[in-house]
Parts: C-alpha cells; sequence; structure tokens
C-alpha cells in the first residue's frame, strides 16, 4: 500500500468515536515490521533508554535523526506520528513552557519582568527533543506488530504472565468500555443535555454517567471472568519452547545496542 493511501486508509479510521487502536498498521512489510518481536522489543527498549538519558544539546541532532531513521525504516506514515504526538505533546509544552523564564542566570531578553534565560531555553530544547525521540521509539514498537505479538515477546523474557494477561485484557476491553461511552454520550445528547457551560446539574449529570459507566464495566469484567473460567482460564499449560532468532533479527538487535552505548557513553563523555 503507498504512502498515500494510507494516509487516507488512517484518516478514514480516526471518523470513528473512539479509536484506540495502536495496530492499524501492524501488519506491514518493511524492516522493522519483519524483526522477531524479541529483539525489537529489547533494542528500541535501549534506545528509548539511551534517549532518556542523554543531556548533552550536542547530541540532540544525532538522536532525533537516529528515531527518525527508525520511523522512516518502519514505513510509517508522518500524520500517524503527529496525530500521536499531538496530545501528549500540548501537556509537554504545558510543563515547559515556563521553564525559559524561571531557570538560568543568564538572560537573553527582558521585557519588564520577564527575562528569557538561556539555560531555560536550553533545557526546553533537550527536554523536548527527548520526549519526540523516545515517542517516536515507542510508536515505532507498538505499531510494528500486532499488540499480542509485543506481549508475548516480554512474556518470554521474563515479564510476569499476570502482568501480560491484564495489559491484553484492558487493551480489548478499552474499546469496549469507548463504545460505551459514545453511546451514552449520544443517548444524553438526544435528551437534550449539552455540556457546555459548567454548571451543579451538569456537574451532577457527568458523574452519573461516569457511575453507570463503572458499573457496567465492572458487570462486564464479571461476566467475562467467568466466560474465561469455564474455558479453562488458570489452569496452567506447559510453556512453549521460544523459537530460535535468526541471524539478521540477532545483527539488528546489536546494532541497535550499539547505538544505545554509543550515545550514552559520548554524553558521559561531553559531560565530563
Amino acid at each position: 500500500m503507498g504512502q498515500h493511501g494510507m494516509c487516507r486508509r488512517y484518516w478514514c479510521q480516526r471518523q470513528s468515536p473512539m479509536n484506540l487502536d495502536i495496530e492499524t498498521y501492524a501488519y506491514g512489510h518493511s524492516a522493522l515490521h519483519r524483526w522477531e518481536p524479541r529483539c525489537k522489543l529489547v533494542g528500541l527498549l535501549a534506545l528509548m533508554v539511551a534517549f532518556a538519558f542523554v543531556r548533552s544539546p550536542w547530541l540532540l541532532p544525532v538522536m532525533l535523526v537516529v528515531a527518525l531513521a527508525i520511523y522512516r525504516l518502519a514505513r510509517l506514515p508522518l500524520l500517524f506520528l503527529l496525530a500521536r504526538l499531538r496530545l501528549p505533546g500540548l501537556f509537554v509544552l504545558f510543563l515547559v513552557m515556563s521553564a525559559p523564564f524561571l531557570i538560568g542566570h543568564t538572560v537573553v531578553v527582558a521585557v519588564g519582568p520577564l527575562a528569557l534565560r538561556q539555560e531555560g531555553l536550553m533545557f526546553v530544547g533537550v527536554f523536548s527533543t527527548r520526549f519526540v525521540a523516545i515517542l517516536t521509539a515507542g510508536v515505532v514498537l507498538f505499531s510494528t506488530a500486532p499488540l499480542a505479538a509485543s506481549i508475548n515477546a516480554a512474556c518470554s523474557l521474563g515479564v510476569p504472565v499476570v502482568l501480560t494477561e491484564m495489559t491484553l485484557l484492558t487493551y480489548r476491553y478499552l474499546h469496549e468500555l469507548g463504545r460505551d461511552l459514545h453511546t451514552m454520550q449520544r443517548a444524553m445528547g438526544q435528551r437534550g443535555f449539552r455540556a457546555s457551560r459548567l454548571r451543579v446539574r451538569t456537574l451532577s449529570h457527568l458523574a452519573a454517567l461516569t457511575g453507570s459507566l463503572l458499573v457496567r464495566s465492572f458487570e462486564r469484567s464479571e461476566r467475562v471472568y467467568q466466560a474465561m473460567r469455564l474455558r479453562g482460564y488458570g489452569v496452567r499449560q506447559p510453556g512453549a519452547s521460544n523459537l530460535p532468532v535468526g541471524w539478521r533479527d540477532a545483527l539488528a538487535l546489536v546494532v541497535a545496542l550499539v547505538i544505545a552505548a554509543g550515545l550514552v557513553a559520548v554524553d558521559l563523555r561531553l559531560r565530563a
């Protein structure tokens, strides 16, 4: 599928009122899609940790180039990444917008009581670049394979089974809760409810909506658990042996680990 077709497919799916799907492009044909899930999980997590470790401004362009190169290899649409960056980006912007005026002592520009400081600007640059690089690698990690494959890879690497099962169930039923929420909101809207103004009556209706959603989710969880028990959930099955890793996958893992270790080593050297 071409880039234009992928973008059109993505934005068509975005018309859904509650789109939580991260598997829109999980079945692609890029090198990242073909990378063995265990190797991909370890390699991309190592890069994300290295991105979080970097403090030197000189390494920011290198880190950003590495993250964008990974995204390019995944052959994901740029609009998909921008949509994933939008809401977290607004939150980060809200957190760091005051930093240039509060951090540091070297004044760049002063307008009345406000003084723009060099150290604050550097902090914003480092923090924002690390945020974009880490989130880009995370999008690639969870968008180039089905979530079940990533969870199974984590389980084979030693993550407790309870955590992996709860993650899969949470992801599966978030969609159901989203549909229930949309249905209830639409029903309230058809009965004349408008949440445009903050009033006591509006808050009471929203509280009732939240309570009803919680009760529905609890009842659904009880039904799901009983159905799973009837189908043998909780009975320990013999674990399947892990498949061997191909040399290409292992080589890609080594490259990712070398890049991560190189970023950390150069950063420590520059800060020494």
